[in-house]
C-alpha cells in the first residue's frame, strides 16, 4: 500500500474556475511509497511548491483523491496528518518574536496533550535535533535575530521532531551556504536510510537532486512531465524538454551519480 497516493488531482487558486487553462496543478496522478526519497525539478510557476501545499493538506485540491496509508484525507483530523507529514516551506517568515528553541518546540505540538503541556521527551527530542542542525549555540536567539539559514534549519529541525512518516522541503538549500547544503541533505538522507523516512523534496539543484535522491519528478505547467529512476530523468534532452538549456550530463567517477554541467547560453 502506498504511503500517499494523489488520484485525479487537479487545483486552482480560483476556486470557482472550471476552466483548465487557470489550473496550477492538473491531472496529476502520484504515489509515493515508504522509504522513497523524491526530488522534484521543474522551472519557476510550473506547480512545485502547489503540489506539497496540497499533500501536507493546506491548500484541498479542486478535484480528484488524496489518501494517506489507504485512508481518504477527508477522513483524517489535522493531527493525524500533522503526525504522518510533515512541511519545510521555501521560506518561513516569523512575525512573532519566538525563540529558536520556540519554533522547534511547535514541532511537538501533535504529540503534546490537550492542555499543551510538554513532557521531558518533548524537550529531549528538540535539543537533539537542533543538534542535529548544528544550531545549539542560537537556541535562545530569536527566530528574528539569526540568518535566513539559520532561521532555515530551525524550521527543518522544527519538521524533525515532528517524527513524520513523510516530510516535504520546498527548496531545503535556499539561505544555505554550500557547507550546510551538504550538511542538511546529508542529514534528511541518513533519516532516510536509516530511519525510513520518506523524502519529497522541491529543489532547483539537478547535481544535488541527482546525488541524493533515488526518484526524480519533472514538473512543467502544472503537470508531471516525467517520473522515473533517477539517472533515466536526468538526461540532456529531458533538461532541454523541461529547462530550455543545454547540458552535458555525466556519472561521477567517486560517487557513481549523476553530473550535470549546464552550458551557457540560450537556445531555442
Amino acid at each position: 500500500m502506498p504511503l500517499v497516493e494523489l488520484k485525479n488531482i487537479c487545483f486552482s487558486y480560483n476556486s470557482s474556475s472550471k476552466d483548465e487553462t487557470e489550473f496550477q496543478l492538473n491531472d496529476i496522478h502520484l504515489t509515493i511509497d515508504d522509504g522513497e526519497f523524491i526530488s522534484v525539478l521543474g522551472p519557476n510557476g510550473s506547480g512545485k511548491s502547489t503540489l506539497l501545499k496540497v499533500i501536507t493538506g493546506l491548500l484541498k485540491p479542486s478535484r480528484g483523491e488524496i489518501t494517506l496509508l489507504g485512508r481518504n484525507y477527508r477522513n483524517l483530523s489535522r493531527k493525524s496528518l500533522a503526525r504522518a507529514i510533515a512541511f519545510v516551506p521555501q521560506s518561513s517568515l516569523a512575525i512573532f518574536p519566538f525563540s529558536i528553541y520556540e519554533i522547534v518546540m511547535m514541532g511537538r505540538t501533535p504529540y503534546l496533550n490537550m492542555f499543551g503541556y510538554e513532557k521531558k521527551e518533548d524537550h529531549d527530542r528538540v535539543m537533539e535535533a537542533i543538534e542535529m542542525v548544528d544550531i545549539a549555540h542560537l537556541k535562545d536567539k530569536g527566530i528574528n535575530e539569526v540568518s535566513g539559514g539559520e532561521a532555515q534549519r530551525a524550521f527543518i529541525a522544527r519538521a524533525i521532531v515532528q517524527e513524520p512518516k513523510l516530510i516535504l522541503l520546498d527548496e531545503p538549500n535556499s539561505h544555505l551556504d554550500i557547507k550546510h547544503q551538504l550538511s542538511v541533505f546529508n542529514l534528511i538522507k541518513s533519516l532516510n536510510e536509516k530511519k525510513g523516512l520518506t523524502v519529497l523534496s522541491v529543489s532547483h539543484d539537478l547535481n544535488l537532486a541527482g546525488f541524493y535522491s533515488s526518484r526524480i519528478i519533472l514538473m512543467k505547467q502544472g503537470g508531471i512531465i516525467e517520473d522515473d529512476k533517477t539517472d533515466r530523468i536526468l538526461t540532456k534532452e529531458n533538461i532541454y524538454k523541461i529547462f530550455e538549456v543545454n547540458s552535458e550530463v555525466g556519472i561521477d567517477k567517486d560517487s557513481q551519480r549523476v553530473n550535470v554541467v549546464i552550458k551557457p547560453g540560450y537556445e531555442k
